[in-house]
């Protein structure tokens, strides 16, 4: 009978010891899968950062065209009214 006692008091050793490896690799693998989701998010995070700055630019280097044009039109307009007052 002290044989059957040690028999399934170092079963139930194995036991725990199973199950908490169970655990640890349980977690293992709910960590790597918030690891995995906390990279897709930054990437994803960082294309619509990127993808924003790069349209920032775009209207940027827009409206400073639209200021060329503006600044040329004006002085072309200035050029054309100096040559009719000449004329008069």
């Amino acid at each position: 009978q002290m044989k059957a006692a040690e028999n399934h008091a170092e079963h139930e050793s194995y036991e725990l010891k199973w199950a908490g490896e169970r655990d640890a690799d349980e977690h293992k693998r709910q960590m790597d899968a918030e690891r995995r989701e906390s990279f897709a998010f930054r990437n994803a995070e960082g294309s619509r950062i990127r993808n924003l700055e790069g349209q920032m630019k775009a209207d940027e280097n827009h409206t400073e065209h639209e200021s060329y044009e503006l600044k040329w039109a004006g002085e072309r307009d200035a050029q054309e009214y100096k040559k009719q007052m000449a004329q008069e």
